[in-house]
Parts: structure tokens; sequence; C-alpha cells
């Protein structure tokens, strides 16, 4: 009898990423017209990116941080907005609460889905925001409602939901009584009531008579909830420098976070003293080296050089990606070198290749096309989708690649270009030089839009009838009814 597994399948996984960073970059945007200043601090939560062989334990600390105010904030994406979190009876780090501080905010964002893929993820148009504190102190007296999951699928987490109430459309509010909400809604002027009992708890209602409430609004809850949350301010560099003596290792990830965003000298000193603590957690030190090296302190580049090295490949992988966040033309130095160590782990040279890609530095082109030519398949893919980063910038320079590629190298540049799109039919006819070039020339255009294509398209049969024949055959496929079919 097959063993029952408790982890997300692949498809899913990315799915739940997408939404949780789409999510995220929508209340970073939020924060924004509120007046803070933020910046993300949970690596990776505003990205789509999963790294699957080498398993990154990071400090767990809230998403985003706004440097003026200093508050932090966790964002939850919904696809049904409710108050609910995903929560462990088994693992403390587990836990919702876990890495939070009573001041974190959890921001709620409705998501939903735009297209069929995994990452058609659109968020908003509202952000809401509950303090962490009063999250707590309704838990701990058991006012929430625990749910277990059916299967094993979702890890065996269970969900706590803290009981309110959520407008289904947008209305304005006509009368607010002892046990409920009543509101007109917009869209066919019909009433709709919210009843203010949940079980053995009363909610308290969010919202007066004559207020305008739009969908996926909270009206009613037992905790307070607010979607204009504007920015103190309070914080500064020697806030975070005394945050930088905490004994939460999520206050010191915190600072030196911010400690990097800040010249003064007192900043500096901070950064490198966590840097020199060898008892410091890496992770704490890999940021701070990070703040060091973009002010050109030499301390920060030899940690991170060091580290790219390290026993451990998860501190290593953290290293490479860390640089391509750095940004200096060091860092850039530093991430071509393990790009082209062929002693270096696949993984890890794979991540330099993903970074340098971050970068958009031209610089790179030659060891991610040169790239193509390794073993390990991990290597090529992730110095592709450099690539067809950089072509959107570089779109010339690449072009000019393809020609003078070897077979092994000619894949990742079409492929590459054919993500990245925005050439002519005329400017790829230099390339067809030889017939494993004209393939890929063919592979390029067919699978673009046919539309863009189609003004310039009797210019190749004028120049090449094969290619021309190869490109409307691949066209025809792509455009057919069958293309994507599969047979479950």
């Amino acid at each position: 009898m097959p063993v029952p597994r408790s982890f997300k399948t692949d498809e899913s996984f990315l799915e739940k990423i997408a939404m949780g960073a789409t999510g995220t970059r929508f209340t970073f945007e939020d924060l924004r017209r509120h007046g803070h200043d933020p910046m993300e601090l949970e690596r990776g939560s505003m990205s789509f990116k999963i790294w699957k062989a080498i398993k990154i334990k990071r400090v767990r600390v809230p998403d985003i941080l706004c440097l003026r105010c200093g508050r932090r904030v966790e964002s939850r994406a919904k696809t049904k907005l409710t108050i609910t979190m995903s929560h462990s009876l088994s693992a403390q780090e587990r836990g919702w609460d876990f890495g939070l501080d009573d001041d974190d905010q959890v921001a709620l964002v409705p998501c939903e889905r735009v297209a069929a893929g995994p990452l058609d993820w659109a968020a908003g148009p509202l952000v809401q925001y509950i303090r962490v504190e009063p999250l707590r102190r309704t838990f701990a007296a058991g006012k929430t409602m625990m749910k277990r999951p059916k299967g094993a699928q979702e890890g065996f987490e269970i969900q706590i939901t803290w009981p309110a109430a959520v407008a289904s459309a947008g209305g304005v509010v006509e009368r607010v009584e002892v046990d409920s909400i009543r509101y007109r809604r917009s869209s066919d002027g019909r009433s709709t009531v919210a009843r203010l009992r949940r079980r053995e708890e009363w909610l308290t209602p969010l919202v007066a008579p004559g207020d305008e409430v739009v969908p996926n609004q909270i009206i009613a809850s037992m905790v307070p909830v607010v979607s204009d949350w504007r920015c103190a301010g309070g914080a500064d560099v020697a806030s975070y420098i005394r945050l930088c003596r905490s004994t939460s290792i999520s206050d010191r990830y915190t600072a030196v976070k911010a400690l990097g965003r800040f010249s003064q000298n007192g900043a500096t000193t901070a950064l490198l003293d966590r840097v020199e603590d060898a008892n410091e957690h890496v992770y704490v030190r890999v940021d701070g080296a990070a703040g060091l090296m973009r002010r050109g302190h030499g301390a920060g580049a030899a940690f991170l050089r060091s580290l790219l090295h390290d026993a451990y490949l998860e501190n290593r992988l953290e290293g490479a990606i860390v640089l391509g966040e750095v940004g200096t033309q060091e860092a850039t130095e530093l991430l071509i070198t393990t790009l082209e160590d062929v002693a270096q782990h696949p993984e890890i040279r794979a991540g330099a290749a993903w970074s340098l890609g971050e970068l958009g530095t031209q610089s790179a082109l030659p060891v991610l096309i040169k790239s193509f030519n390794a073993l390990d398949m991990v290597i090529k893919i992730e110095a592709a989708r450099a690539l067809a980063k950089l072509a959107r910038e570089h779109l010339d320079s690449v072009l000019d690649a393809l020609p003078t590629g070897t077979e092994a190298e000619r894949p990742g540049i079409a492929w590459a270009l054919s993500k990245a799109g925005g050439f002519t039919i005329r400017e790829l006819l230099p390339a067809l030089t030889d017939d494993d070039a004209r393939r890929w020339v063919a592979y390029m255009i067919g699978t673009q839009e046919r539309g863009a294509m189609a003004r310039e398209i009797e210019v190749l049969a004028a120049h090449d009838p094969e290619v021309y024949f190869a490109v409307t055959v691949l066209w025809k496929i792509i455009a057919s009814w069958i293309y994507d079919l599969n047979e479950y």
C-alpha cells in the first residue's frame, strides 16, 4: 500500500508561492500609497522562484519592513477573504505567529486567477491590516475556530479562523443593529444582512450607517481591521542600531536589513559588529555583509566570497542569491567566477546564473552563453532563463550571438530570444548561416505571435523558402486545438 505524501505537489506549491508573491507585491505598493517606505524583509517573498534541490532555511520574519516607521507586515493572499492562518500543533516554527511581534501587522489581500497557469494571479484592490497582538489575544482566549484539512496534501497543518463578516458585494450601509449589519448592494439595489453572532461570540461592527463598502471588505470582526493605515514615522538609524543588540534573531535580522539602507558611520559599525561575530546566525551575517559590500566595505565582500565555498550548500546558495541583490561590479564579477567554476556544485553555479539574470548586466552575456556547454541541465536551464531577462534589455547583443554560437549554445540562445521577443524577421536573416542556425531561427519565429511577424513573413519566403515553410507549419501546429490536449 503506498505511503500517503504530506507535501504539496510541485504545481500546487508553485501556485501558492505565486499567489503569495502577487499579494505581497500589491501590499508593498499599498504601503507606499499610505506614506510608508517599504522594503522586502523576507527574501523571496515577492518572487516566484523556487529552489527545489537545495532547501534554504531562512530566518522567519514578516514579508515587508517600513523603514520610516519600523513596522513589519506579513502579507497573506486569499482567494476567499477570511481572517485565516495556517498553524501547526507539532512544530513551533510552523505556528501561525512564529517570528511575529505584537506590533507587526498582518495584511490580507484578495487574489483571483486571471488565466489557467500557476503564475496567473491578480491582487486587490483592497488591503486590510490587522495588528498581531489582538489576533494573539483572541487566539489564546479560545475564541477562534480550528479546522483540520481532509487530507495530507497540505502538510497536516490546521486552519485557524478568527470569525468575521465580509461584504460579498459593494454597497452602502443602511443600518447597524445589535445583532446585524444591513447594507444595500450597488449592483441590484437589494439589501443584504450580515449577522454579528458567530457561535458563542459576538462580532464588533467596523462600519457605520452611510459608509460605502466594497467586495471583500471586513465589516465586522472580533479584532480591529483597517484599510487606511498611514505611516507614523519615528524610526531612524539609531532605532535600528539599538535593534541590532536585541536577543531576538528576528529583530537582529530586521536591523541589518534596514541598516544596509543607511550610509551613516554608525550603521557601518553596527553591520561590521554583526558580520564579525562568529556566534551570530549565519543569515544575519549574510545580510550584514551585503549591506557592507554595497557601500564598498571590504569585510562584506570577503565574507560573501568565503560563503561561496561554505561547507553547507544552502549557505553557498544564499550567498549567490544575495550577491544578485548587492548589484555592484564586484558582486557581478564574483557571480561570473562562480558560474565559470567547474569545481563548484552545479546548483550553486545555477544560482549564480539566476542572480546574473536578476542583475541584468551585459557583461554576463558571454559566460551565460558559455554555460550552455555545461553537462548539468540545471545550469543550462538557469542560464537560459537569465539570458532571456538580459535579452529584453540587450537584444542586439544576444541576436549577434546566435550565428556565432556553437550547436550546444544555440538552443539556449534561441529559447531566450523566443521568450524575450521584440525582434524582427529582417534582424534574424543574418543568422541563417547554416542548417543548425536555420532550424533555430525557424523555432524563434514560429513561437512568436503570428500577427507580429506577418508583415515581414514574405521577406523570409523570398530569402529562405525552407525556413518559411517550417515556420508556417509550426504556426499551424501551435494554433491547432490539439496542441495542448492531454489524455486526462
